[in-house]
């Protein structure tokens, strides 16, 4: 068995796109990604905002925000239990767990569940502040569907949605229980792969076009930043 490790679907991103990149920041832990941009400093407060209008906490919209609010109401206006960036963990033997939890293997953070338990459905939205839905990666919609059919046994269909909130775009999936066993088995390939990599320890860099002036990796042989 390789050598097992805590993650999410960005960190999976992170090492897919350059496992070098992946090792500094996630295992060697000596560089440390900027996450004081302004676009991320936006889809922080973005998030902030709908999570307190949509779970109540707040009656208005933060007025900065005012081009979703009737996105959000009609999200607000679903029946079902709305959860708000719900936390869910998943252990190694893929069985729900604490988010922190001791035994935690994969994390993932939901925006918003609307959860109708009577009826077995569940409808899961995550948040995106991206001016354009051109490369929306369903791969998000999948790791949150399975985490919920495990917290959530009554759940047999959840329609899942990317919603790009600027671009006014749903990028939407709908998946059934009996899509879990194949999802699995994407998932589990794609970590086998980072799996084989901590064994080996061996971190090659996976250069595009980006490298040379926006890695932050500057030892990597591909940063023309050095």
């Amino acid at each position: 068995m390789g050598t097992r490790t805590t993650w999410s679907f960005s960190s999976l991103k992170t090492f897919e796109q350059c496992p070098k990149k992946y090792y500094h920041l996630k295992v060697a832990k000596d560089y440390k990604e900027n996450t004081n941009t302004d676009a991320m400093r936006y889809g922080n407060e973005y998030h902030q905002a709908a999570e307190d209008y949509v779970g109540g906490v707040v009656n208005e919209l933060d007025p900065r925000f005012d081009y979703s609010q009737n996105v959000l109401d009609k999200l607000l206006a679903m029946s079902g239990e709305k959860l708000c960036e719900y936390k869910m963990g998943i252990t190694a033997n893929l069985e729900p767990c604490e988010f922190f939890g001791a035994d935690v293997w994969y994390r993932g953070v939901a925006d918003l569940i609307i959860l109708d338990r009577e009826k077995g459905t569940a409808k899961v939205f995550d948040y995106k502040t991206g001016k354009s839905a051109k490369y929306a990666d369903v791969g998000q919609l999948e790791l949150m569907t399975l985490c919920v059919f495990k917290h959530f046994p009554e759940v047999h269909t959840v329609k899942a949605g990317l919603l790009f909130v600027v671009c006014n775009k749903l990028i939407k999936q709908t998946y059934e229980r009996k899509d879990v066993p194949e999802l699995w088995k994407k998932w589990l390939t794609k970590y086998g792969i980072l799996e084989k990599t901590l064994t080996t320890n061996v971190w090659n860099p996976r250069p595009t076009g980006l490298c040379k002036a926006h890695c932050i990796i500057l030892e990597c042989p591909h940063n023309g930043r050095r």
